[in-house]
């Protein structure tokens, strides 16, 4: 495989984005009810969009957390929910959504410690070293677009099984009435 031909490089310009405006956009920009682009869709076990496209802000984020929180009741997990987030632009303003709708919801919710930010598999994992003791179970959630460019956002949902949620639960979570 070549290398790309600005492998090594500074960004230019081009490449930047403006972090401030996309956090504003992820609060005042509203998805359009019945626009397929604005919408809630789940792909890998988990969605994914930019503020600027109208298709990852607060109001996404809200309607998800709540789909997972009545999830949860539903199907009886009362351990924690571990949360996590990494260092994407938009995953800092989404993690406090996901925290407040949680927490709202009577839902004990474990975070990284100093605010940290956490792998994929870090959740995973606690999420199964937790659920081996026996009695409640937990399970997590992760802010991230994983490899998708900087000004996107995601969020995916692990059940207590500590993998990714299978397309019956996100399909759950997706057509959930509070969804965008």
């Amino acid at each position: 495989m070549a290398n790309h031909p600005r492998a090594g490089q500074p960004a230019q310009q081009s490449d930047l984005i403006n972090v401030a405006q996309l956090t504003s956009q992820y609060y005042v920009l509203q998805p359009e009810a019945g626009n397929a682009a604005h919408a809630v869709k789940f792909g890998t076990s988990g969605h994914r969009g930019s503020a600027e496209r109208h298709s990852f802000n607060e109001a996404h984020i809200l309607a998800i957390a709540q789909a997972i929180a009545e999830v949860r009741r539903q199907q009886g997990v009362t351990g924690p929910c571990y949360v996590g987030k990494d260092t994407h632009a938009l995953s800092e303003p989404a993690f406090i959504s996901v925290l407040e709708v949680l927490t709202a919801n009577g839902v004990d919710v474990i975070v990284q410690e100093n605010n940290g930010y956490t792998p994929t598999p870090a959740i995973s994992n606690a999420i199964l070293s937790y659920n081996s003791k026996g009695g409640a179970q937990a399970d997590g959630i992760v802010i991230t677009p994983s490899h998708n460019p900087p000004e996107d956002g995601g969020i995916k949902y692990n059940p207590p099984n500590g993998g990714p949620a299978d397309t019956n639960l996100t399909s759950v979570i997706e057509n959930a009435p509070t969804n965008c």
